[in-house]
């Protein structure tokens, strides 16, 4: 589990990286003289082509070393947040923000996928959560801290702390990490009976539709308290959600392990995950209450991508790369539209605090589609 912890730290500098933006959007919108529906772009960019970079990376560089390619995609990853901290306009930072998330959706599946390849079978859901738990710790960590440090030295200066952790992260695969081949890219045949096979698209639809909920709704997280309860200081209710993400993350791999049922858990999960949303305006208007949906949400929004991966894994085991990577697009294709479409209605008028209402709504929607799942596996096994 070593070497697994070696890849926790890149995942770290990504999960920093992708959270904290959304934390920083008013300074960056005072910066740039821009609006909240403008600024939340600086989201979008990261992770739309973090979304793109997935599937098509780990097809072509499927079969190349794995250290190589790891090292060269935090590098990427790196010179991506240099360049955003340095950018001079709002259309420089898009374009470095874009080539941070190229460089993260090439590391992210690649991480998960290398993680299970290098520890025994028993091991794998562990290995899957530590993996993306360390997402997690960089949310519940770095995100608070980021915006301490960006209180103190600006938001290019919270961009430059991740530059420097992206690149710590590389030097470590470079002297600790095994060097070994990734697995044959499918072909077109294959690439195309996995897409339509009714599990793997079960089961991608359903990430794509809960990260819109959860990434989008997450991306406009400070307007949506101010505009609720006039809350204008955002850092505890990122600390709640990200001490959430960590007991999610590093939990439900042991629960994979233990009940071998990651579909059932998921259902769980979407189940949860909705009910935090629901609650979400009523519970800010109690002190008491106010920071356990934010909890709830950070647990089970990590705690989700486990499961779909090991389901994944499971049915695609000759391809699990591709598949993990097609799941990671779909995640953040999802959270892409989440903003984007955020964006949009923002901008036509539409107040912050129905946000909550309407990705409750499509939480509920993935709900509906992972029962679905269920009761065909259910006849699936009785015919066999």
């Amino acid at each position: 589990m070593r070497k697994v912890f070696i890849l926790t730290i890149g995942m770290f500098a990504l999960g920093f990286d992708a959270y904290v933006v959304a934390g920083l959007l008013p300074e960056i919108g005072a910066t740039y003289k821009i609006s909240d529906s403008q600024s939340g772009q600086a989201v979008s960019a990261f992770t739309l082509c973090y979304a793109l970079a997935a599937p098509i990376f780990a097809t072509v560089l499927a079969g190349k070393p794995v250290r190589k390619i790891l090292v060269m995609a935090l590098a990427v990853f790196s010179i991506g947040n240099g360049a955003s901290a340095l950018a001079q306009n709002f259309p420089m930072l898009l374009v470095a923000r874009a080539i941070a998330g190229i460089g993260a959706g090439l590391y992210s599946p690649l991480a998960a996928a290398a993680s299970v390849s290098i520890v025994s079978e028993q091991k794998r859901g562990r290995a899957l959560g530590m993996t993306l738990g360390g997402m997690s710790m960089g949310t519940v960590i770095g995100v608070p801290l980021g915006l301490i440090t960006a209180e103190h030295i600006g938001w290019k200066g919270t961009l430059w702390c991740i530059t420097a952790i992206g690149i710590i992260a590389m030097m470590g695969i470079i002297t600790r990490f095994p060097n070994f081949p990734t697995e044959a890219p499918p072909s077109l045949r294959q690439r195309l009976a996995m897409i339509t096979d009714r599990r793997v698209s079960a089961t991608v639809g359903i990430t794509f539709v809960a990260s819109i909920a959860s990434l989008g709704l997450y991306t406009y997280i400070a307007p949506i308290l101010q505009n609720l309860e006039g809350i204008h200081n955002v850092t505890p209710y990122l600390w709640a959600w990200g001490i959430g993400g960590v007991i999610g993350s590093f939990s439900i791999g042991t629960l994979i392990d233990r009940t071998g049922r990651p579909a059932l858990l998921m259902a769980w999960i979407l189940a949860i995950l909705a009910f935090s949303m629901f609650s979400l305006p009523s519970a800010l208007k109690f002190p008491v209450l106010a920071f356990l949906p934010f909890v709830l949400w950070g647990a089970v929004g990590w705690a989700s991508l486990a499961p779909q991966q090991h389901v994944l894994l499971r049915s695609q085991p000759k391809h699990g790369a591709a598949a993990v990577a097609l799941n990671s697009s779909a995640n953040y294709l999802g959270g892409a539209i989440g903003s984007m479409f955020g964006g949009i209605v923002l901008f036509a008028g539409l107040t912050p605090s129905y946000f909550p209402f309407v990705a409750g709504c499509l939480v509920l929607v993935a709900f509906l589609g992972q029962l679905g799942i269920l009761s065909k596996n259910k006849i699936v096994l009785k015919v066999d």
